[in-house]
C-alpha cells in the first residue's frame, strides 16, 4: 500500500446542526484513505471528471494519526465526523493498517462523534472503540448495500463481503448497542429495482437490529464510470447495455422507470416495520443516541 502525502485529515463542512434534512448530520469529513478495492460496477470514482489516477488502488494517508490528534486538539468543541464518504475507512488494508481503528481511538479520547458508512463487516472489529465513543458522543454506522441476493452482490460489488456477511455484522454492533441501519445506494435500473428486492432489504435490515433505511431510486453515470459500467453490463448481462442505452441515452441521472410505485411500497414496509427513512428522522435519532446535547455542536 503506498502512501500518500497528506495536509490535514478533517474537511469542515456546514452542517452543525440545523442542516440535518439532507444527509447524515455531521461537522467533519474524514479520509484516512484514497481509492477503493471495493470494485463496484457503477462507481462514479472512475468517472473522467474526478481526474483520479487507480481509483481502484487504496492509498494511506501519510502521518494521518498525528495529523489528526493535532487537529482534533485544536478543536474549541467537539463535533460529529463522518467516515466512509469519498473512501471506505475498513477496506481490506486496514486490517493490518489499523488506521481507522486509530483514529476511533482519539476521537473517544478528544470526545468526537462519529459516523460510519461502509460495505465492510470488518467494522465488527472495533465495537469496544464505537461503545466508548457512544458514551459521551453519537456514534452509529450504515451498511451501504444495493441487493438481498449474495450472487448478484458479488458480480456489482466483487471486492467486497456479500449482503448477507454485512448483516451479520449490522446484528452484532446492534447487540453491543450501536446504533445501525441501512443505505440502499445505488439502486440499479432493471437490476435491483425491484419492490421484491427492496422490501426484502428493508425485512432484512429489521432482522438485523437496524432501526433506519435510506436510499433513492436510481443511479448516475459519466465518462469513465458509464463505460466500465456497460462492460460489465456485458460480461455479466449480455444484452442489458443496450436496454440502458435506449432508456437514458446519455443521462448523468438514471431514475428508475418506477420509482414512485417503489418509494410508495418503500415507505409504507418502513412505516410497517418502524424504520426511519428520512434523514431529518434519522439525524433526530442520532443526536440523541449517545448525550451529545444540542448546546456541544459547534
Amino acid at each position: 500500500m503506498r502512501l500518500e502525502p497528506a495536509k490535514s485529515i478533517l474537511q469542515a463542512i456546514g452542517y452543525g446542526g440545523q442542516e440535518t434534512g439532507d444527509f447524515f448530520v455531521r461537522h467533519y469529513n474524514m479520509n484516512l484513505y484514497r481509492g477503493c478495492s471495493h470494485g463496484c460496477v457503477y462507481c462514479d470514482a472512475r468517472s473522467v471528471c474526478y481526474r483520479l489516477d487507480a481509483p481502484g488502488e487504496v492509498r494511506a494517508k501519510q502521518d494521518a494519526l498525528s495529523l489528526l490528534r493535532e487537529e482534533l486538539r485544536r478543536k474549541r468543541a467537539p463535533g460529529i465526523v463522518g467516515l466512509g464518504g469519498m473512501s471506505d475507512g475498513y477496506n481490506p488494508e486496514e486490517a493490518h493498517a489499523l488506521l481507522t481503528r486509530g483514529a476511533l481511538a482519539l476521537l473517544k479520547q478528544y470526545g468526537f462523534g462519529i459516523g460510519i458508512t461502509t460495505k465492510s463487516p470488518l467494522v465488527r472489529r472495533d465495537i469496544d472503540l464505537l461503545q466508548g465513543i457512544q458514551k459521551n458522543a453519537p456514534s452509529h454506522v450504515t451498511f451501504s448495500v444495493t441487493t438481498a441476493d449474495d450472487a448478484l452482490s458479488l458480480k456489482v460489488e466483487p471486492g467486497v463481503a456479500p449482503s448477507s456477511e454485512r448483516f451479520r455484522a449490522m446484528a452484532a454492533l446492534h447487540e453491543a448497542g450501536i446504533p445501525v441501519g441501512m443505505w440502499i445506494n445505488p439502486v440499479l435500473p432493471f437490476l435491483t429495482d425491484s419492490e421484491e428486492n427492496l422490501l426484502t432489504l428493508l425485512r432484512m435490515c429489521k432482522e438485523n437490529g437496524g432501526s433506519y433505511s435510506l436510499t433513492h431510486y436510481g443511479m448516475t453515470l459519466r465518462e469513465g464510470n458509464r463505460e466500465y459500467f456497460y462492460a460489465a453490463l456485458d460480461r455479466h448481462f449480455p444484452g442489458l447495455k443496450r436496454r440502458y442505452a435506449q432508456a437514458y441515452g446519455n443521462r448523468y441521472i438514471l431514475a428508475c422507470p418506477n420509482a414512485e410505485a417503489l418509494h410508495r411500497a418503500y415507505v409504507a414496509e418502513c412505516e410497517r416495520l418502524g424504520l426511519h427513512h428520512t434523514f431529518e428522522a434519522v439525524n433526530e435519532m442520532i443526536l440523541k443516541s449517545g448525550g451529545f446535547g444540542q448546546e456541544r455542536l459547534l
